[in-house]
């Protein structure tokens, strides 16, 4: 997976310098190429694949997904179940461009649940390919940032089927796609260790 992204980063960029119509040719068949091996590897519909990398004159980056860890006073973390797969995961999604990645992080939490929080630390910042998630087409650096809660009360969401605080030995099936039981673990030991250092991958 990482190599096809690498494969389709760098068709990209050459359609992007091309200097001639062998080389564009040449590119858009490399394109096509990763385009149907992406498509084998995620089961994503080939027009989602496509969309990702166009050819604009822009260079490729990693998409950010936002994710906020919120604590209760029980030393229960806040999940939501997504209706996209029915299962769980922390708040959050892509970064939208004109918001702080604060700003994004409280703005999830509020739309998904209800709940009010202000923005703490930067928890971590991690490379998805560095973890067993499912394969995906994007490139994905994931931020955690701690919240505390502020107010608010549940509420009901379109695109959120449930939401909760769980405990550390009593996690809901995980949305795989989102996050994983190993990454909560980490957000537990910056509840029981608040001085601990963000992590960068």
């Amino acid at each position: 997976m990482e190599l096809v992204q690498r494969i389709k980063a760098i068709s990209h960029l050459g359609l992007l310098y091309a200097s001639n119509e062998y080389e564009t040719e040449r590119y858009h068949q490399l394109q096509e190429i990763t385009n149907n091996i992406l498509q084998q590897l995620t089961n994503e519909p080939i027009e989602n694949i496509q969309g990702y990398f166009t050819e604009g004159k822009e260079y490729i980056t990693p998409k950010v997904d936002i994710r906020a860890v919120v604590f209760n006073d029980k030393k229960e973390i806040l999940l939501v179940k997504e209706k996209a797969d029915g299962r769980w995961s922390l708040p959050g999604g892509w970064a939208d461009i004109g918001y702080t990645p604060s700003e994004i992080a409280i703005s999830e939490v509020k739309e998904e649940t209800g709940l009010d929080v202000k923005a703490g630390k930067l928890l971590a910042v991690l490379d998805k390919r560095c973890y067993p998630h499912p394969p995906e087409a994007t490139y994905v650096y994931k931020f955690f940032i701690q919240c505390y809660l502020s107010g608010g009360d549940f509420t009901k969401v379109f695109d959120i089927l449930d939401k909760g605080f769980f405990a550390k030995d009593a996690l809901p099936p995980l949305s795989l796609n989102r996050v994983l039981a190993e990454q909560i673990e980490m957000m537990f030991e910056y509840l029981e260790d608040p001085g601990k250092e963000t992590f960068v991958s």
